[in-house]
């Protein structure tokens, strides 16, 4: 019997949970929802994608803030977590998932070298619970431009995982 993919696991528990999920891409370009819904019957819990590489897509597409693109740049926790937000709320899911990073080869700073990824997920509780919550995390790394992608893919299965594992702490019915 052969092991199941994070992203056949991920399609079983959101299914049990009822849940749903949706994605904004940004150095993806399409590959974190292309992993989802590879699985037969993603249809149940994918809702669908957001692709925003620019500024103006983050802002109109997503709602991402001018202050936050401005004072931080697009490869920022803060803009990572209002896509992730963005994404939920514009698709009515349980849950949005963002990417926004460096790929490469260029495009790096010192502040942000090539290969700095962040991640963001944002759970959508019941109306009255306040238990919804966005986080973001930073990632690095290394190789080429696809293999920045593709670690990025793989980050985004693994930590939407982990926020399943307990929701951050929080309860998640």
């Amino acid at each position: 019997m052969s092991e199941q993919s994070i992203e056949q696991r991920l399609g079983d528990r959101l299914r049990e949970a009822d849940h749903t999920v949706a994605t904004a891409e940004s150095c993806t370009g399409g590959l974190v929802g292309a992993a989802l819904t590879a699985v037969p019957g993603a249809s149940d819990y994918f809702e669908g994608g957001i692709i925003a590489y620019a500024y103006d897509a983050k802002r109109h597409l997503l709602g991402v803030s001018r202050e936050s693109l401005d004072e931080r740049g697009a490869v920022s926790g803060r803009v990572a977590r209002e896509m992730a937000r963005g994404v939920r709320d514009k698709t009515d899911t349980t849950w949005g998932l963002s990417t926004t990073g460096v790929a490469g080869p260029t495009g790096g700073t010192e502040e942000t070298p090539v290969g700095t990824v962040y991640v963001g997920v944002a759970y959508a509780g019941e109306w009255g619970t306040e238990t919804s919550y966005a986080t973001a995390t930073r990632h690095r790394f290394d190789g080429d431009r696809a293999a920045v992608r593709e670690s990025t893919v793989e980050q985004t299965l693994a930590d939407l995982s982990a926020e399943l594992d307990g929701a951050g702490g929080r309860s998640v019915e």
